[in-house]
């Protein structure tokens, strides 16, 4: 079987993710090109892949320039860069792996979708919930009729403190001009899942959140503005020095502490706390992304679902339920308990992940993904990938909608 070769745009920590799958599985895929303006993750990568010299760019215009370099290309830019690309390689005749959200406007997620059917690429959005084994496994047991029709859904997404702190308080999704609003951001993934469920169309949402503490108002009196320097650091769970020295010194070295400083050495996490922006005051930060959220929604079969995403939680897999009308499924990522309302017996059944804990890949998700992707392309079957490219675009016009219902305060239908 011929190789899929694969170019990768953004060798940050989800083009890693990705690229991973090939070092996995090098009779299937191999990385044979990467575009990424930072050296050392642009270096690591080609070093990782043996990529030539010739096939490495600093940015991904000059990838494009040289024409078809690869079969396929994986995209993983920051949010509010994914639509120039996808659409130029789109047209190249790429197939494409898009890291989510697909853009962050509908007139953008629009055009990449316009592009993907005119130039009739292969296409799937990193919806990797879709794909984890606790998902299929779910499915599995909801397409049996066991729990009859589904009626509600109910859906917690629980962020954790520490996650919130350095991803949307100090990190690259703290600013919704710099990237996206957080339900975009964090919780496309989610409001996905309950659709792929629901099993039709949303007809209308209602949400409700906004950013209740980290703000400056909530600074507690005689904290510095970065946390090596705070006369209260010791009593703030949110602290920088716990969250990334007390990773290390417990012998974690990836994600988050790799992602604040390629120096993985005490002294070099110390320095990124004195003068990078992870070592920052969560009180004292530019973040204006909401630190929680509620939304509802009604699907056009009567399905009724509800969502509620957390900063204020440990770091914890999602926790689902599914009612149906002859019994109920609850999970949490790593289990699943069935309830028949018939025998009045429960069920528990533990889903084998590949998650390795917090630096897992989605519960298996990443290497599903992979999975689909590159058996639709050697197949040509693209009925294989779950996220394509018109329930994607459907889904996050879902998620458009509920901001739009919490910034406006008001039903919106879709």
């Amino acid at each position: 079987m011929k190789k899929l070769n694969l170019l990768v745009v953004g060798a940050g920590q989800r083009g890693r993710a990705y690229a991973k799958y090939a070092l996995d599985n090098p009779e299937r895929v191999k990385v044979v090109a990467v575009a990424e303006p930072r050296d050392f993750y642009r270096n690591n990568m080609a070093s990782q892949h043996q990529i030539d010299s010739c096939q490495v760019f600093v940015d991904w215009k000059d990838a494009a320039a040289k024409g078809k370099i690869a079969d396929a290309v994986v995209i993983a830019t920051q949010d509010k860069m994914h639509t120039a690309p996808a659409v130029t390689f789109s047209n190249l005749g790429y197939d494409i792996l898009l890291e989510k959200p697909m853009a962050t406007t509908p007139e953008e997620c629009r055009a990449i979708v316009e592009s993907i059917h005119r130039n009739k690429n292969l296409f799937a959005v990193a919806h990797v919930l879709r794909y984890t084994p606790y998902t299929k496994k779910m499915r599995q047991i909801v397409d049996s009729g066991r729990i009859g029709d589904i009626v509600n859904i109910q859906c917690l997404e629980p962020v954790g403190y520490w996650h919130q702190a350095h991803s949307y308080v100090r990190g690259n999704w703290r600013n919704e001009k710099e990237s996206t609003f957080m339900l975009m951001a964090k919780s496309c993934h989610d409001l996905d899942w309950i659709r792929y469920f629901a099993g039709a169309k949303c007809k209308m949402v209602s949400s409700f959140g906004n950013l209740k503490h980290f703000r400056k108002e909530c600074k507690p009196a005689g904290a510095g503005m970065r946390c090596v320097e705070c006369a209260v650091e010791s009593n703030c769970p949110y602290s920088a020095k716990k969250i990334y020295l007390g990773m290390f010194k417990n012998g974690h070295t990836q994600w988050p502490v790799s992602y604040i400083t390629t120096d993985i050495s005490e002294n070099g996490i110390s320095e990124a706390l004195r003068n990078g922006p992870y070592g920052r005051c969560v009180y004292e930060c530019d973040n204006d992304v909401v630190d929680h959220q509620v939304v509802n929604m009604e699907f056009a079969n009567g399905v009724t679902a509800s969502f509620t995403m957390t900063a204020f939680t440990p770091f914890l897999h999602r926790q689902t339920k599914l009612f149906g009308t002859r019994g109920q499924i609850t999970g949490n990522g790593e289990s699943i308990e069935i309830y028949d309302f018939l025998t009045d017996k429960t069920e528990k059944i533990q889903v084998l992940t590949s998650d390795g804990g917090i630096t897992g890949g989605h519960g298996g998700g990443d290497n599903g993904l992979m999975d689909s992707f590159v058996d639709a392309y050697h197949s040509k079957d693209d009925k294989k990938i779950l996220s394509g490219p018109a329930e994607t675009l459907e889904t996050h016009l879902m998620v458009f909608a509920a901001e739009q219902s919490r910034k406006e305060a008001r039903i919106v239908c879709l």
